[in-house]
């Protein structure tokens, strides 16, 4: 076959995806012995990436590529880098001695040009949003593309069904970054009237990688029953409130459920302890608001309150674009021992402190009783003390007194009468002293 007659086959532009292989196509037909076979980069000069002589040499000058196993001619590369993107030439020689055996062959060499394109799916996806009451501002990034990502926005309904959201007040943006694309869409979206639970997703299509990325973003409103949640440290264990319980209904209008919970947190007298408040599940996060009776409202998860004194309600509002809920807290007081509470006791979203100050009444007791006695028994021993005393005073020297052992001898109402006696020789020999003697 003469080589006039053989013809290469290949693609003027290949596509491929970074990180993966990349084909670039340059075959012959029909196929020939070949002599050499040269690949290049065309930049600022022919950079060689691959070289092969069927009689000695199998170089790789770029260590990703190889040849292609399809027909030992085109170029494979893997990994593909966005840097491989650019223009390639390929070279094949071959021999030709025009079907004349008796001639000598002459090396005839055949070129072909090529573009690769190197495209880069999203890189990140990031949604964000604004809120004014049932009003909704979406906002959609894709980073990283090439080419630049395409954008669109889907509403999925409870039981799963998924519906476009129509192009209704919606902006894009594309911004180079470097090689690549940032794609930013934004939309404003209005809640639909009792809409409990809005799935809204930010689906990002990248069609030349054959990527779609789902950002989805549910607003869940608090009202949805076991939603809010009240919880305090007792005994080491949180105990919770849930709005699962007594649920009173939903006041159309407001969009409020009113929730209430019994039998409430008991507590001991003089406690000081801290509510927490939390929606699992719900989004975007409700704002809380808690108030007592007629008292101002106090903003924030955590409601801390000092030394109860009296039973009382505390009530916790919790609020986002889709609803309002009211959570009743009944707090008790309790004669109970609490001595098993855990003054330090932390978890997570609770806390309870003991700052009961003084004593209780039974201690209060024992101790006044303690110290009457101890007063007795000090004046009785003063007394004792005294008393023996004055025998020595008033008793004649040459009289020896009763005397008692205290080590071993212990005082008894018998001994009474001995002072008595005592007292009683005393006078009498002052009686005779005043008396002459006959």
């Amino acid at each position: 076959t003469l080589i006039g007659t053989v013809d290469l086959k290949y693609d003027d532009v290949s596509y491929a995806t970074v990180h993966q292989s990349a084909f670039l196509r340059c075959g012959m037909m029909p196929v020939q012995p070949i002599k050499e076979l040269w690949w290049f980069k065309i930049g600022a000069s022919e950079e060689r990436v691959y070289y092969y002589d069927p009689t000695s040499v199998d170089a790789a000058l770029m260590k990703r590529a190889k040849r292609s196993s399809r027909d030992n001619t085109s170029l494979e590369i893997h990994p593909t880098h966005l840097s491989d993107e650019g223009e390639y030439k390929c070279r094949i020689v071959v021999w030709d001695n025009t079907g004349n055996s008796t001639e000598p062959s002459v090396p005839i060499s055949k070129e072909a040009r090529m573009m690769l394109k190197v495209n880069v799916p999203p890189e990140k996806v990031e949604i964000t949003h604004l809120t004014s009451g049932r009003n909704l501002s979406l906002r959609c990034k894709s980073e990283g593309a090439k080419p630049p990502a395409d954008i669109l926005w889907t509403k999925t309904s409870p039981d799963g069904v998924e519906t476009e959201i129509p192009d209704l007040s919606k902006t894009r943006e594309i911004e180079p970054a470097g090689e690549l694309y940032d794609t930013a869409e934004q939309i404003f979206y209005q809640l639909e009237e009792n809409e409990m639970i809005a799935k809204i997703s930010c689906v990002v299509r990248h069609h030349n990688t054959n990527t779609t990325i789902y950002k989805n973003i549910t607003f869940v409103s608090p009202a949805i029953q076991n939603a809010l949640k009240v919880t305090m440290q007792r005994f080491a264990e949180p105990v919770l409130y849930s709005s699962i319980e007594n649920q009173d209904g939903q006041d159309n209008k407001a969009g409020l459920v009113k929730i209430s919970a019994d039998p409430g947190f008991k507590v001991p007298y003089n406690t000081s302890v801290t509510l927490k408040a939390s929606a699992p599940g719900v989004y975007p996060e409700p704002r809380y608001l808690w108030w007592v009776g007629d008292q101002t409202g106090i903003a924030g998860r955590e409601l801390h309150i000092d030394n109860l004194e009296e039973d009382k309600s505390y009530y916790v509002l919790a609020e986002n674009p889709l609803g309002r809920v009211v959570l009743e807290v009944p707090v008790h007081i309790t004669t109970s021992d609490y001595s098993q509470w855990n003054d330090s006791s932390r978890d997570g979203d609770a806390m309870v402190n003991d700052t009961t100050e003084g004593l209780d009444t039974g201690a209060i007791i024992g101790i006044v009783i303690g110290a009457l006695i101890a007063v007795f028994f000090i004046g009785f021993a003063v007394w004792y003390w005294t008393i023996r005393d004055g025998t020595h005073v008033f008793s004649p020297k040459k009289e020896k007194p009763h005397t008692i052992d205290e080590e071993t001898v212990p005082f008894r109402s018998t001994d009474k009468p001995l002072l008595r006696t005592i007292s009683t020789q005393t006078l009498e020999g002052r009686r005779s002293r005043r008396e002459p003697s006959i």
